[in-house]
């Protein structure tokens, strides 16, 4: 604990006017700039962890330094997060920040299916796309096709930043109609409820 203390000391103090860690975190503040580097390959510039997909940037209201750092340091060292000039709770700001982390993963899923759509000229992808930027989810019938051309095409994806519908009649009775290959395509999507839901309908799970 000592070491990383010491990490955030050289990090945060030479860009703050105050002399001691906690007085010096009182200056900062989440800009709500924010960047998704597509794969972990980044390090928080306070704590120094690795393997970051996501920064957020903080800045310093007297010196206008910036650091781009992990959510997590931010909820940890209590830096301010603001929402129309009030300082939000520990626990908005937690709500606020997985807010911001979803929203660039449906971004980075919206980018995904774009790629998709642009390698084949096929109705079924471009009508998934349509509807994932509508309602930010696909149906079953969307997921069984999509993940399967994503791996066709070698498209690099994550599958569970995807989001499933299955809140409509239509969608549940499409999946269990559904043969249990093409449902295990889009498994890694599912939540743990619906998987559950799928089991029920007569689908087993993947092997392994």
């Amino acid at each position: 604990m000592g070491g990383y203390t010491q990490r955030v000391r050289d990090s945060i103090l030479p860009l703050s006017v105050a002399g001691t860690l906690p007085t010096a975190f009182g200056e900062w503040s989440f800009t709500e700039n924010t960047v998704d580097h597509e794969s972990p390959i980044e390090t928080c510039e306070l704590c120094g962890q690795q393997d970051l997909r996501y920064h957020f940037e903080i800045a310093n209201r007297y010196t206008d330094s910036t650091l781009w750092v992990g959510s997590h340091c931010i909820l940890q060292f209590d830096v301010a997060v603001l929402e129309k000039g009030r300082r939000l709770s520990p626990t908005e700001a937690k709500r606020h920040l997985t807010k911001l982390t979803q929203q660039m993963q449906l971004e980075s899923c919206i980018r995904t299916l774009e790629q998709l759509a642009a390698k084949e000229s096929n109705p079924v992808l471009s009508g998934a796309l349509d509807y994932y930027r509508k309602n930010k989810k696909l149906t079953p019938k969307y997921a069984a096709v999509v993940f399967w051309k994503l791996r066709a095409f070698n498209v690099d994806h994550h599958p569970s930043f995807f989001q499933v519908e299955l809140r409509r009649t239509q969608h549940v009775e499409d999946l269990r109609q559904m043969q249990t290959s093409r449902v295990h395509r889009f498994w890694s999507a599912l939540t743990t409820a619906q998987r559950r839901k799928a089991v029920e309908l007569g689908h087993s799970p993947p092997e392994g």
